[in-house]
């Protein structure tokens, strides 16, 4: 039952940061399935059955904030879903052993650029209005869904921050229609996973359990991305991510570090996490002083008498 509140929790936690941010429900709730010993090909079958409800309220609820572009959606989610139906197939007849040192240098490839991306660069807001074309998108989407079925993670690192880049479509927009579009990847990974290891690999309570927690979640985070600093939030979720995924890798056959060695990797991760999410809190700071006083000095001076 603990564990159950637990997952619940995460999934609550996980759905909050990714209807902010249109990223990492997959990356952090996988992350911990495999923290507690979960076979990767169930670890990320779970959480994609879990996605089929929390992406359909989540992209309900974007939808209701006017926080979605269908046309965006409809080019990316479709080649995206036969991408995530692929990485299925394939995680699925991998060995234990294999997936899950391969994943984790998956998920830590995107917790690395997480955290950069956002510490560093924050949001990009160029080129606005400019259309985002089918031959950007449709490949887009195929990379992510495979992404994101290979490392039960993957559709929000890897397609928003490249429609941000792009410039062309407002941060809200482009975080309401990756979650929104990400229902049909995560009904094509589900698909996949349960032709390739049955459903009596996955655990259906847990699944419920991450699903409460997401489904609760939702709403609140469509409303959030409005108010929520993005760029702390990315800091913040990049460094769990790289430490929790480290400590996998560190801990498998293929290093099998000593424990002197990997308590002074988690002491490195630690300080330039901390150096990281202290940077953000002074750069969104600096940036919120610098809008106020452009503001300020674009108010017209009161004429004189």
């Amino acid at each position: 039952m603990r564990k159950l509140v637990l997952l619940a929790l995460v999934g609550l936690g996980a759905q909050l940061v990714d209807g902010s941010l249109g990223m990492a429900y997959g990356v952090t709730s996988t992350t911990l399935l495999l923290a507690i010993g979960t076979n990767p090909a169930a670890a990320s079958a779970t959480v994609h059955l879990a996605e089929i409800g929390t992406t359909l309220v989540s992209g309900a609820s974007h939808w209701r904030f006017g926080n979605v572009d269908w046309k965006v959606v409809a080019k990316i989610g479709i080649p995206g879903a036969v991408g995530a139906f692929a990485g299925a197939t394939f995680l699925s007849n991998l060995s234990t052993e294999t997936a899950a040192p391969v994943m984790s240098l998956i998920l830590l490839a995107l917790g690395l650029y997480i955290l950069t991306r956002f510490t560093i660069s924050g949001l990009p807001k160029g080129n606005l209005g400019k259309p985002l074309r089918k031959r950007f998108l449709t490949p887009l989407g195929l990379v992510a869904g495979f992404v994101d079925s290979t490392g039960g993670g993957g559709w929000g690192p890897v397609g928003t921050p490249a429609i941000l880049a792009s410039g062309r479509l407002e941060p809200r927009k482009t975080i309401g229609s990756i979650d929104t579009s990400e229902f049909l990847v995560a009904i094509a990974a589900s698909i996949g996973f349960i032709i390739g290891i049955g459903s009596e690999q996955i655990n259906f309570a847990w699944v419920g359990a991450l699903l409460a927690g997401g489904v609760i979640a939702a709403p609140i985070a469509a409303w959030l991305v409005r108010h929520v600093p993005p760029r702390v939030l990315g800091s913040a979720v990049g460094g769990v991510i790289i430490l929790t995924n480290v400590r996998t890798l560190l801990r498998s056959d293929w290093i099998d570090a000593s424990d002197g060695v990997r308590y002074s990797v988690y002491a490195v991760i630690w300080v330039a996490w901390a150096a990281a999410v202290t940077y953000s809190v002074r750069a969104y700071r600096a940036e919120n002083r610098a809008a106020a006083a452009s503001v300020v000095a674009d108010e017209p001076e009161p004429a004189r008498v």
